[in-house]
């Protein structure tokens, strides 16, 4: 007996319906960019290692899926390191290639190699799939799409403010209530300065990145682990725990930060985009986070994250600023910001709140039934009239009983039956019949075209 397939845990199938409604989500989506000034690239789903290696630390680079070489991929490996299985040594001799675990590294990529063919500041959106080597569960998936827009180009705020902007419009479409929680890695950087542990920077923010998941407390425990003192610890949870409104927030953090420079700057630039935002009228909550800290390490200014209200799920969208990003590939000073919609968490929170538009999973809007041989000719010329005239329509191939055509009709979820018989054909008339409410009438077919549309 054959084994039932299956598929890489941390991916899925999707049905027609369900692929409806993620065109739906990315078509939702596109229409924004396009409305504020984003053209569309597409980078390749592989990347040479080198490209991605370094880019997002070490628990990034971990979850690369690394492509082996192509042939004897064991070729090139020293006998040393096979015996011993040291495998983290072993990658770049059967390895040069991985999948794309985002799609801003690609992006900075494509940047600095068609640098003398863009405008800038080059406004781009992408919406594509990525991968990551990432334990499975709820909300996290192993394969799923992101759906990003970049600026690079401009050092103004007027970006993160346009951002903000765009990503509000977005959910207000989709109806879904968010905050948007927003944060200053500057800020983070001067609150390292001031609890005396500026070279633990970067560990400092991949461990409150986890604080939605693991808790202060065990936040505390991984920060002295690396190497933090208890009196560093105790001076930084009451910064990650400013209460009051963004106003205050930021008044606070000013007096905190005041001996450090660039916690200054980053209290100043938090300072301008919320004046801005206010003024802007978005329907979502901006709210300041200093406990978000976003633990990708090219962020060097604003950084973002947006929750659903009424939803348990994790991060929806997320981004922020990096100044030197395409640095890294031969470019620098061109600085960027950007943010990504994670397609297949909004998906999930769509279907939880039941959020799609009714007409969402219709593809087909008429179908005609299937009567014999000369009333699937006439029929035929009916559909592709209808499809002229930019209506979906199609004919029933098989001479079946009504009840299988009709049933047909049902699954697909196609709101209008047509129906062509004898009397129909000497009439030069179409019997349409409206699915939801059962009723039936005999009309032209410019009638039907109005009815229809």
């Amino acid at each position: 007996m054959a084994q039932k397939p299956t598929i890489p845990k941390g991916t899925r199938d999707f049905s027609p319906i369900q692929m409806a409604k993620r065109n739906y989500i990315f078509n939702t989506i596109k229409d924004v960019f396009l409305l504020y000034g984003y053209q569309q690239i597409e980078t390749p789903a592989m990347e040479n290692l080198s490209t991605l290696m370094g880019k997002y630390g070490d628990e990034g680079d971990k979850l690369l899926f690394k492509v082996l070489n192509s042939g004897d991929y064991l070729k090139k490996v020293p006998g040393e390191l096979l015996s011993s299985r040291d495998h983290v040594h072993m990658i770049p001799c059967i390895s040069e290639k991985g999948l794309r675990y985002d799609l801003t590294v690609p992006f900075a990529r494509y940047v600095v190699m068609h640098r003398d063919e863009l405008q800038f500041p080059f406004k781009r959106f992408q919406i594509q799939p990525v991968w990551r080597a990432d334990r499975p569960q709820k909300g996290r998936y192993r394969e799923f799409y992101q759906c990003d827009a970049d600026v690079v180009g401009s050092d103004s705020l007027i970006n993160e403010i346009e951002l903000l902007a765009m990503i509000d419009e977005v959910f207000k479409r989709f109806g879904v209530n968010i905050v948007i929680k927003v944060n200053n890695r500057k800020v983070l950087s001067g609150i390292a300065d001031v609890i005396g542990a500026p070279d633990k920077l970067v560990d400092i923010t991949v461990a409150i990145d986890k604080i939605d998941k693991i808790g202060i407390d065990n936040v505390n425990e991984e920060l002295k682990e690396k190497g933090l003192s208890q009196e560093a610890v105790d001076q930084l949870e009451p910064l990650l725990n400013l209460k009051g409104s963004n106003a205050q927030k930021l008044d606070t953090l000013e007096q905190l930060l005041a001996v450090s420079e660039t916690g200054k700057k980053g209290v100043e630039e938090l300072r301008f985009v919320f004046g801005h935002v206010e003024q802007l009228g978005l329907k979502a909550t901006v709210e300041l986070d200093v406990s978000l800290a976003r633990g990708l390490n090219y962020y060097t200014g604003t950084i973002l994250e947006v929750k659903a209200c009424d939803v348990e799920m994790g991060s929806i969208t997320g981004g922020g600023r990096y100044d030197n990003l395409t640095g890294v590939f031969g470019m620098p000073g061109t600085s960027g910001v950007g943010i990504s919609f994670g397609a297949d968490r909004i998906y999930d929170v769509l279907n939880t709140l039941d959020l799609y538009p009714s007409d969402t999973i219709s593809s087909t809007k008429v179908l005609f039934v299937n009567f014999g041989q000369k009333e699937a000719a006439a029929s035929l010329h009916y559909v592709m009239q209808l499809r002229a005239r930019g209506i979906s329509a199609e004919l029933f191939p098989d001479n079946a009983k009504m009840k299988k055509q009709l049933s047909y009709a049902n699954g697909k979820h196609v709101p209008y039956v047509a129906m062509v018989g004898e009397t129909e054909m000497a009439s030069g008339t179409i019997t349409l019949k409206n699915m939801e409410t059962g009723e039936q009438s005999n009309l032209s077919l410019d009638q039907v075209v109005d009815m229809v549309k």
